[in-house]
């Protein structure tokens, strides 16, 4: 058709979408630093995973067939694992296809999705995607605030999204905490409980939200292979829910969303008990290190948020910014994440790496300050 002045354009809540921006892993000249901005797992990937994802590579139809669409082995071990009924799991394209499907599903034009102020980037995008009216809610020094949360909770919330522990700032809410948001929900609205860094907890931080998840018709729990198992490549997230939750997320989930290479590294990881315990192990030593070196800096104005993650948020408080440590640890060969976009310009979140690095990152940092 000729002489139409229309024009295609995109619907008015996608264009006020800013796209999610990864950690980097060079600098601005394209020079390879040392990457503690995308807090993977310093360890690698455990023997397990690592030994299953390449016989699953080596077999003669690796790349012809397509992977088991309900990935039903992947779901039986997850179940078994964590004393769940296995059609009640899903799994996804990493935990943030889940999120995404769980705003798909219970949001749209004009309904409300609420979340902590400084959660999860992605939560903010969910929401937009949909048409849903994003929501923050008041902190409480960088951790939830539940009356805040609660207070904000309207006839239009449709979701309300908690990181637990939270990503960037690392915060952890409580059980108890959790419970009582849970109680003052209506019904009608879906709480998902994003534990992308539960393993990196001690059995007695657990928040309780699988045992919600267990009996409560709109709790859905959403975890990662991405973190302390070292699969983040192959992008692999599990949830839990009611059977109804799980039944309609699937109408809407991609088929064929997670790599036949990757369920059998995931399934191979769950029996990994050695691998996590290790990771969690070197993650609490030399985040309790790092966290002291930062400490000992207090007099220039660096402030920690408490850390129960594999990465700490380090408030710039004093004369000299975040911007600039972060401009300096490049150029010393470290990236680390600075968080303008998330409205944290002060505050620089570091994951916590190898021993050489966690030790060289503490040395470039107190460089940093030096110069003033």
């Amino acid at each position: 058709m000729t002489g139409d002045s229309k024009t295609l354009a995109p619907k008015p809540w996608i264009s006020g979408i800013a796209p999610y921006v990864p950690g980097k892993s060079a600098g601005a000249d394209g020079r390879p630093l040392i990457k503690l901005s995308a807090n993977e797992n310093p360890l690698g990937t455990g023997d397990k995973a690592r030994d299953a994802f390449r016989a699953s590579q080596a077999v003669a139809d690796a790349l012809s067939r397509y992977p088991d669409p309900g990935a039903d082995v992947l779901r039986a071990g997850i179940a078994a694992k964590f004393g769940l009924d296995p059609a009640r799991v899903i799994c996804g394209n990493g935990s943030d296809e889940l999120l995404h499907l769980a705003a798909g599903v219970y949001a749209g034009e004009g309904d409300e999705i609420l979340y902590v102020r400084y959660g999860f980037s992605v939560y903010e995008i969910a929401a937009r995607r949909v048409g849903a009216v994003p929501v923050e809610a008041d902190d409480r020094d960088y951790a939830t605030d539940v009356d805040a949360l609660l207070a904000a909770v309207t006839d239009k919330t449709r979701l309300v999204y908690l990181a637990n522990p939270n990503n960037p700032t690392g915060t952890l809410a409580t059980k108890e905490e959790v419970a009582r948001i849970h109680a003052g929900l209506p019904g009608d609205v879906l709480f998902v409980i994003d534990q992308a860094y539960a393993e990196y907890l001690e059995a007695d931080q657990d928040d309780g939200g699988l045992e919600l998840a267990k009996n409560a018709p709109n709790v859905f729990v959403t975890r990662t292979f991405s973190k302390i198992h070292g699969l983040a490549a192959e992008r692999i997230g599990w949830g839990y829910a009611s059977a109804e939750v799980i039944s309609a997320l699937h109408r809407i989930r991609l088929p064929f969303n997670v790599t036949r290479a990757g369920q059998a590294a995931a399934v191979a990881a769950l029996s990994d008990d050695d691998f996590v315990a290790r990771s969690r192990a070197h993650n609490a030593k030399w985040r309790a290190w790092l966290a002291g070196e930062i400490e000992s800096l207090g007099n220039h104005g660096l402030r920690i948020v408490p850390s129960a993650t594999n990465f700490l948020l380090v408030l710039f408080e004093g004369a000299i910014s975040a911007e600039t440590v972060y401009n300096r640890l490049m150029e010393a060969g470290y990236i680390v994440r600075w968080l303008p976009g998330q409205g944290i310009p002060q505050a620089l979140r570091m994951t916590i790496g190898t021993e050489d690095e966690t030790r060289g990152l503490a040395a470039a940092i107190r460089a940093a300050i030096a110069a003033g």
